[in-house]
């Protein structure tokens, strides 16, 4: 029986009694994980001093099937901490500026790469497929290739994927992106991204629809698709329904005079979080009769603190949090609380649930899904407000949220005084547009949606898991066919959504997530 393969920088083995994380790959693939026979490969998260003390283990939980491998201290330096996110994280979040390029940890992250390519190839048949998830994996593919291997192969780059202008300013990106090619499929998540991959082939691979690809096998095409990742949306609003009659839920809100607005965010500079400050500063300045009534909950876990660009902007937040309660704040009442710890799924639930607004305020995002995670927590009878960032890719779905210019701290401030003033009426009316579009794209769905595209027809789906949303060998979508020179739909899109107000703040309907908007075969690039 075919197996399906999940290859990721980082796999988290399940440990009896742990709590769910909070989010992250497990949750997005929780649906497939049910559905296929698994194997998941990638990092243990253990570094050691050198090579002769790496291991690979194989590990089953359930029906699923762990393969972890080490780093040493040079490859955690070189390809984690090094190229992955000193280089192509700052790159793809649109910050050139804090990129720090060198060829030594390129050099680290093509050898991890080999190095995951050498573990898959020593247990992968040629009917199982293979799904690669984000930038740390990009050439994965190329060194599978070169090991033989003709399987269905499939990427997802959860972050964003910047315009050309701005990808080829990465030094060396003329060997590095290509690489993609020799994936089957190359997902994302928005029409943005994947336009701005299709003019990238276009202007610098000269690369149109539909060019042959000749492999001993036949022939063989890459096609690039938009898949926006969801969240279980009724699972999550009944998680929050309890959540928020919980003991800590009523400590914490109890513990706050009048409303709260709530944000969550890994520390990152890409969250935009001083930023997000500033505008909350800039909305206590302008509305006095909202001090000792508000409440700013910013709940920010570290993340990456051995990167000096994270303990930098952690020093930022610092001071802008103590600035704001010491101008602004009184012994009954402290306006910001900002937390740096991490609270599992059924805590935040509650948190959402609870908040009147919540503030997601991102510079660049691929999706955020505390976006999402915070509409499906509401009660729809009363629901809270979503302001969110017209630069995170969740805005594409989310029209009836107020959308913002995270850049713009006194129109996020307007914005915030908007929601907590908000009517009702107009409230309940936003949420219901929200709302349904998060159940049209239910994270259920997401993985059937990728595999069916990627033609993974060889995988069998257990019968006693949830109901495939396509069958295998199923009818398939007619892919919509874009411009890589321009970007534009060459016919009109397939759209799903719908609107429950005739206000001016209805959404757009939502592209399918499962819709194929350019499909191109090329040549196989060169062994290096």
């Amino acid at each position: 029986m075919a197996r399906l393969f999940i290859v990721s920088n980082r796999v988290n083995v399940p440990k009896a009694g742990s709590p769910k994380r909070a989010g992250g790959l497990e949750v997005a693939l929780s649906a497939t994980l049910k559905r296929y026979p698994c194997v998941w490969l990638g990092w243990s998260g253990a570094v050691k001093p050198d090579e002769g003390a790496v291991e690979t283990r194989t590990v089953v939980r359930g029906k699923v099937t762990y393969v972890v491998t080490d780093l040493t201290k040079e490859d955690y330096q070189e390809y984690y901490a090094g190229y992955a996110n000193s280089v192509l994280w700052p790159v793809l979040h649109y910050r050139l500026n804090l990129t720090e390029f060198s060829k030594r940890d390129l050099t680290g992250y093509l050898r991890v790469n080999e190095h995951f390519a050498d573990e898959l190839h020593k247990i992968l048949e040629p009917d199982d497929v293979v799904w690669v998830h984000d930038y740390h994996l990009i050439p994965f593919a190329r060194a599978l290739r070169q090991r033989g291997h003709f399987n269905r192969i499939g990427f997802f780059l959860h972050i964003p994927m910047p315009p050309p202008e701005i990808l080829t300013a990465l030094p060396g990106h003329e060997k590095l992106i290509p690489a993609l090619r020799d994936y089957d499929l190359v997902g994302f998540q928005t029409e943005n991204d994947a336009a701005n991959f299709a003019r990238y082939l276009a202007g610098e691979l000269n690369i149109s629809a539909h060019i042959a690809r000749p492999f001993s096998t036949g022939e063989r095409s890459m096609r690039i698709g938009t898949f926006p990742v969801g969240v279980e949306t009724e699972a999550f609003n009944r998680r929050a329904r309890h959540a928020a009659r919980s003991t800590f839920v009523k400590k914490v809100i109890g513990s706050m005079p009048g409303s709260m607005v709530i944000g969550v965010d890994r520390l990152d500079y890409s969250k935009g979080l001083p930023h997000r400050l500033e505008a909350f500063e800039k909305f206590l300045a302008a509305s006095p009769a909202w001090h000792g009534r508000v409440n700013y909950l910013q709940i920010t876990p570290k993340s990456r603190s051995e990167i000096q660009e994270y303990a930098d902007i952690r020093r930022v937040i610092d001071a802008a949090a103590g600035r704001i309660n010491a101008t602004y704040g009184d012994p009954s009442w402290i306006p910001v609380r900002y937390i740096n710890r991490t609270y599992g799924r059924t805590a935040l639930a509650g948190l959402y649930r609870s908040a009147r607004v919540g503030l997601v305020t991102s510079l660049r995002d691929g999706m955020n899904l505390v976006s999402k995670e915070y509409v499906a927590a509401q009660d729809g009878d009363d629901p809270g407000v979503l302001v969110l960032s017209r630069f995170a890719g969740a805005s594409a779905e989310l029209r009836a949220a107020l959308l913002v210019n995270p850049y713009d701290p006194e129109a996020v401030g307007a914005a915030i005084a908007r929601a907590l003033e908000m009517s009702r009426d107009e409230r309940i009316a936003r949420h219901a547009e929200l709302y349904t579009t998060l159940l049209q794209n239910d994270i259920a769905s997401w993985g059937e949606r990728f595999l069916l595209a990627l033609g993974a027809e060889a995988l069998e789906p257990d019968p006693k898991a949830v109901t495939p949303l396509l069958t295998p060998r199923s009818r398939r979508t007619e892919p919509r066919t874009t411009s890589p020179r321009n970007g534009k739909s060459l016919h009109s899109n397939r759209l799903s959504g719908a609107a429950t107000s005739s206000r001016d703040f209805r959404s757009a309907a939502t592209p399918r997530s499962d819709s194929v908007i350019a499909a191109k075969t090329i040549n196989p690039p060169p062994k290096a």
